[in-house]
């Protein structure tokens, strides 16, 4: 019995170690609190669903200080600006360091910087010199008054054309004919489900598209953090950042339909030093939102932002705020990383964030290492060992006295 003990106490010493993920030597040390520096707007922005909780395993994502619903910013560093904006992040797009953040990985609802998303997702699958007609389902439920490129019933325009109307002019006309163009006999659909295919390779955990063009859909969502990924991934690509960087466009005349002009609406462009493109968005629930990228000295940054209101800076005037913070860093200076695909995503240190000021779904569960999994074993053989030792000797006596 005395055996027996010993060897309930070895297992139970086991069992109640905390979990430690395979490949992690210790668990994610919990990130503090620390408030957000946050500018009441003048008016108090209209009344949101609560965006569904992260997990902390998906807040750990790129290191564990950015597992945090609060500010997160390198040690030493001067205060980040006093904004509107109720999660943002900067990060260097080269090194892939994250330089800072405030809630950087919260759902929150993205508005029409989604059409980074669908940029990320067939920009590399579809042929810029491809001509598409525009059929009427591809209009019919967009709202007059929500921001188009211009295209007509039966108008048959260039994907590259396109691609420019959805970035210069942020067009849900353009974005429902690209979706429906890269997605194949699913058609547009299918275009929306590219989209979250490339999320999920991407790492962005906290994005979910419902909406090609970012309109507000069911279960629509995104992360401050996730925007950044995708920023890199677009800007990664020459054409993208063409587009981007283009301030006025000839949509030409395509087999009678009529050409036009547009011009870009992000006016960072010609007043933000080095600004290399960026896209704007705001419906009711997103409010307003903002992906942006910057170079300076020979670095390049992005600023992504999420629910800002009008005033009294508007998603513009943040974005150049936390860029000049940005720029006034040291080069080495970091809170964390942008994940890059080829990683194991779940090789990560699991733990629950402490010290936040609200509940994140999704416990850790016990995970166990190799370590402690072949210590498990061993005690158990050596308990059985011992269990068995003195049966053989009593047979082993038996064999000499019958």
């Amino acid at each position: 019995m005395a055996v027996i003990r010993i060897a309930a106490v070895a297992l139970s010493a086991l069992l109640t170690t905390p979990g430690v993920a395979a490949g992690s030597s210790t668990l994610a040390a919990s990130a503090p609190y620390v408030p957000c520096p946050a500018v009441k707007p003048p008016v108090p922005p209209p009344a949101a669903p609560s965006p569904p909780p992260v997990g902390p395993a998906d807040l750990a994502v790129g290191g564990e200080t950015l597992a945090t619903a609060g500010l997160a910013i390198p040690a030493g560093a001067p205060m980040a600006p006093s904004v509107t904006a109720t999660s943002w992040v900067v990060a260097d797009l080269d090194s892939g360091a994250v330089l800072g953040g405030c809630g950087p990985h919260e759902h929150r609802t993205p508005a029409s910087v989604q059409k980074m998303l669908l940029a990320a997702a067939l920009m590399p699958h579809l042929d810029p010199a491809q001509v598409v007609e525009v059929t009427r389902a591809d209009l019919q439920d967009l709202d007059p008054a929500s921001s188009r490129m211009g295209v007509v019933e039966g108008g048959r325009y260039s994907i590259e054309s396109l691609w420019l109307g959805l970035l210069l002019k942020s067009g849900n006309d353009a974005a429902n004919v690209l979706a429906r163009a890269g997605g194949g006999t699913a058609g547009r659909q299918g275009g929306v489900q590219a989209m979250n295919d490339e999320a999920h390779r991407l790492g962005a955990n906290q994005t979910h598209a419902a909406t090609p063009s970012g309109l507000d859909g069911p279960g629509q969502y995104t992360s401050a953090y996730d925007l950044a990924l995708i920023a890199r991934a677009t800007y990664a690509r020459a054409d993208f950042r063409r587009y981007i960087a283009t301030r006025a466009a000839e949509i030409p005349a395509e087999s009678g339909t009529p050409g036009f002009s547009i011009t870009h609406d992000n006016t960072l462009l010609d007043h933000y030093p080095g600004t290399l493109g960026g896209k704007t968005g705001f419906t009711d629930l997103a409010r307003q939102t903002y992906v942006g990228v910057a170079e300076r000295n020979g670095r390049r940054l992005a600023v992504t932002l999420l629910g800002a209101e009008t005033a009294p800076l508007g998603s513009l005037g943040e974005a150049a705020a936390l860029l000049d913070w940005g720029f006034a860093l040291p080069p080495d200076a970091s809170v964390g990383r942008l994940v890059t695909p080829d990683e194991k995503k779940y090789d990560r240190a699991i733990a629950k964030v402490g010290g936040e000021r609200h509940g994140h779904a999704g416990a850790a569960e016990p995970t166990f290492s190799l370590t402690a999994i072949l210590g498990l074993g061993a005690a158990v053989v050596l308990a059985a060992l011992l269990l068995a030792a003195p049966w053989r000797r009593r047979a082993a006596r038996g064999a000499v006295n019958p």
